[in-house]
């Protein structure tokens, strides 16, 4: 059996009062799916259902172990992706906005960030008095609508992730006049600098980051999510240092992209990120989980030692020669002070081989912070090679010059 996952995701329309059925093949080897139909649109609970077709399956000769396990869809009120695209994609780009300017109820305080691509602004809602984020769209791209459906599915995704280490995309209750979407305002700075005010970064404080981004990420593969964009500057650290992950652009969603399209992904990366995403993106490849388990230990890395573990020439590379020729810098060789074991689980966690790449979030946590036996092993053994070799080159340098020492007293007799 493979000691890796891979899971299918697919598209099914439902409808309220759809049943899902997970069975083993002590019941539906010996019920005939008409039989199931039947007792599925009975007028009867679910549990009777269950407790139906148990007895059924046991009066047709199963033999076998039998499990069950009903679902009933009540209500479906989350939005599809395909539902905010119809919805939303019909709403006009707003203008450049200013400060004293009003939009649907929110009065724009002031600009937080411009780009080409979008606009953020800190607003406060008129009606509560509560401060949000207001983002949106460049008017440069009113007439792409491949950029469209990445900015409506930006809130989309945002909407249905819930964490206290990721952004929270706010719902909105009043009609939008224009396309944005709003996000909680978090008082904070980005990671970035707060590793330039920090440095160097005291263990204890470095790890429980760690553990606060993981968190985030999680939340990401939960959904069937993956950021693959993790980079400091897109992590908040608030004063009492709390995470929270923002930016959806270039998540990546089981399910909504059935195919994977790093034309896409190399399209939204931004300054900096080839430095912590997984070199796969861009070679074409979709490594998955694994992709945001390279960001977060490329991050664990900066946090320990201030650099990056394949040095600032990994943001030249482009095609698979340039990473082949990389080599992985030991932790140890910034920071004396950080442990073997912890050195190793880094490597892992960067590794450009998905087969030596941690394949979980969870792992690569764990052996950070206690020390894997496996590492400890392949260290003793690595010495002990080590030893042996020294002793096989002394003794053979010691032969060596006993033999020239030979030749010069036979020369002297002679």
């Amino acid at each position: 059996m493979s000691n890796q996952l891979q899971l299918d995701a697919g598209r099914q329309q439902l409808q309220p009062g759809d049943w899902f059925v997970l069975s083993s093949d002590g019941l539906h080897d010996f019920v005939s799916e008409q039989q199931l139909l039947e007792q599925l649109l009975a007028d009867s609970s679910a549990g009777q259902k269950v407790q139906a077709l148990t007895e059924l399956a046991l009066t047709q000769g199963s033999d076998d172990n039998i499990s069950i396990v009903l679902a009933r869809v009540d209500a479906l009120p989350a939005e599809s992706i395909d539902d905010y695209n119809e919805r939303l994609t019909r709403l006009p780009f707003p203008p450049v906005l200013a400060t004293g300017m009003k939009v649907d109820g929110y009065r724009i305080e002031r600009e937080l960030y411009a780009s080409e691509r979008s606009h953020l602004y800190l607003v406060t809602d008129t009606d509560t008095a509560q401060s949000l984020i207001l983002k949106c769209p460049s008017v440069n791209y009113s007439d792409d609508p491949n950029y469209i459906d990445r900015f409506i599915r930006e809130e989309w995704i945002g909407s249905r992730i819930q964490s206290p280490y990721v952004v929270k995309v706010i719902r909105q209750s009043r009609p939008r006049s224009f396309l944005y979407y709003l996000m909680e305002y978090v008082q904070g700075i980005s990671l970035e600098q707060w590793m330039q005010q920090h440095q160097p970064v005291k263990p204890g404080r470095a790890i429980k980051l760690v553990e606060q981004i993981a968190k985030g990420l999680q939340a990401f593969h939960d959904c069937e999510a993956i950021h693959q964009d993790l980079k400091p500057g897109n992590i908040l650290v608030t004063a009492d240092e709390q995470v929270k992950i923002v930016d959806f652009g270039s998540v990546f969603v089981a399910g909504v992209a059935e195919i994977f399209v790093p034309q896409e992904h190399e399209a939204a990366l931004c300054v900096g990120s080839a430095s912590y995403s997984d070199p796969l993106y861009l070679q074409g490849h979709n490594s998955g989980i694994q992709g945001d388990v390279y960001s977060l230990a490329t991050i664990s890395y900066e946090l320990f030692t201030g650099q990056l573990p394949y040095g600032s020439k990994i943001e030249d590379c482009r095609t698979a020669s340039d990473f082949d020729r990389l080599r992985y810098i030991p932790a140890r060789e910034h920071n004396p002070r950080i442990p073997l074991w912890f050195d190793r689980a880094l490597e892992k966690g960067v590794a450009f081989d998905l087969q030596q790449r941690y394949t979980t979030l969870q792992s690569l946590l764990r052996d950070l912070k206690q020390p894997n036996p496996d590492f400890l092993r392949e260290e003793v053994k690595r010495n002990t090679r080590t030893s042996s070799l020294l002793f096989w080159q002394l003794l053979s340098g010691f032969w060596f010059v006993t033999l020239l020492l030979v030749i010069w007293l036979f020369l002297l007799q002679r």
